[in-house]
């Protein structure tokens, strides 16, 4: 089946099953309700004990599948009135990340995010959601303009990461993301992120700056993908899967650890399965965010935002060198 994922087979054989029995009772004279019955709820409870116990690494297949949600499919459902910016004002326009202005329940707003093809011919002209660093230069612009005229910003995070090219180093790749996450921290208007597929190294990050992060469950945000954790540490990328359980890349993980707020909570199966449900999930979620960082002064969001990083994660090799308890 097109978009099975791995882990899923059981599941998808099983409704192939009941499919199969509903269609032999409609052309035989038997009557298979019964077992019909008990099918679905053995399918019931299968699709309980795969989608609820997930491992790292079915997250990240669900975070990669082909048809996830992109940021310009949450725009269409969560805001109004969107109108796409283009460029960045010295080089060009960079299709991998998408960002305008529009209005999220009468409020304008700031609506920037990385954004991937649906197919392979979009998929080449947006770069795999990879940006260039005139991508992160037409980011930073609209957000100067929404700092400009206080509107509050909206960032959805769904990169592998930013494009490593040669031609991406030579207009300044590394420089381009820096001075995002330095220019970003000193935003005087509510910053919200969301992580919605997967988040990759500082091109993720380079949106990623907010006053809230939030992340989709079954999406997953690192410093390295697997693969590239894996050919570092056993020089094998098939060790993906190992690399996934240790390195803690999930919304779970990071929640625990302090790096996001809040977990939104996915369908079962994944955002894929039902965009406009997923969407009401992040709509409720946004929602809340706004409300709370829009009681804060300029000063206020500033200082949450230093405060938020400055308190994710614990160094303690100095206290224990030097026995300070």
């Amino acid at each position: 089946m097109a978009g099975e994922l791995e882990f899923e087979r059981p599941v998808t054989e099983l409704k192939k099953k009941i499919a199969e029995l509903k269609e032999f009772t409609k052309t035989a004279d038997v009557d298979l309700s019964s077992e019909i019955e008990k099918l679905e709820a053995r399918l019931e409870k299968l699709e309980t004990d795969i989608y609820e116990n997930m491992k790292p690494w079915d997250r990240v297949q669900i975070a990669r599948h082909p048809a996830r949600p992109t940021t310009l499919d949450y725009i269409s459902y969560l805001f109004e009135d969107f109108f796409e910016c283009h460029g960045d004002r010295a080089f060009g326009d960079d299709e991998a990340i998408v960002g305008g202005i529009a209005k999220f329940k009468g409020l304008p707003v700031t609506v920037i995010g990385h954004q991937r093809g649906k197919d392979t011919k979009e998929n080449i002209r947006r770069n795999f959601g990879m940006p260039h660093p005139e991508g992160y230069r037409k980011a930073l612009r609209l957000m100067k303009q929404a700092d400009k005229f206080r509107r509050p910003i909206i960032c959805f995070i769904d990169t592998k990461g930013a494009y490593p090219g040669k031609a991406a180093e030579e207009r300044g790749q590394s420089e381009a993301i820096a001075k995002n996450l330095f220019e970003m921290a000193s935003l005087k208007v509510p910053v919200i992120c969301i992580v919605i597929g997967e988040g990759g190294s500082g091109g993720a990050l380079a949106l990623g700056v907010g006053n809230h992060i939030h992340m989709l469950e079954n999406s997953t945000y690192s410093v390295i993908s697997p693969e590239g954790a894996a050919a570092i540490l056993w020089k094998d990328a098939s060790q993906a899967k190992k690399a996934a359980e240790s390195m803690r890349i999930t919304a779970p993980d990071l929640k625990d650890l302090g790096v996001v707020d809040e977990i939104i909570e996915e369908v079962k199966g994944g955002a894929h399965k039902d965009v406009k449900s997923q969407a009401a999930e992040i709509d409720s979620v946004l929602y809340t965010s706004l409300k709370e960082l829009l009681t804060l002064t300029e000063e206020q969001l500033v200082d949450h935002r230093y405060n938020k990083f400055k308190s994710i994660g614990e160094y303690s090799f100095l206290k224990d060198f030097i026995g300070v308890k």
